[in-house]
């Protein structure tokens, strides 16, 4: 489930990987099987080769892309997603959804 986004910052993520960019989406998320995490960082580009480049410096590795429709992502969350979004310069990810303690 999430939450804590416009749809006005969807349809610009959307936008951004239908046009083979690496873009993020971070949001509020429940989900069970990861109770101490409450956010998500969407990390996609329809350019699967691309994405598999770019997750290579993170060492996310490819077989971890959710192939979601035309809107193939990583999904990060923990200390991951902290480290990411602070290389990739998403300040303003990680101060509106105050991932950093």
């Amino acid at each position: 489930m999430a939450f804590g986004i416009t749809k006005g910052e969807l349809r610009q993520w959307k936008e951004s990987v239908r046009n083979e960019e690496v873009a993020f989406l971070t949001h509020y998320w429940e989900d069970r099987r990861f109770p101490e995490c409450t956010t998500v960082t969407k990390a996609g580009c329809a350019n699967i080769e691309k994405l598999i480049e770019w997750g290579k410096q993170y060492n996310l590795q490819p077989e971890w892309i959710d192939l979601h429709d035309e809107y193939p992502h990583f999904d990060l969350f923990g200390p991951v997603q902290l480290k990411i979004l602070k290389k990739e310069n998403m300040c303003e990810h990680i101060e509106r959804f105050s991932l950093q303690k």
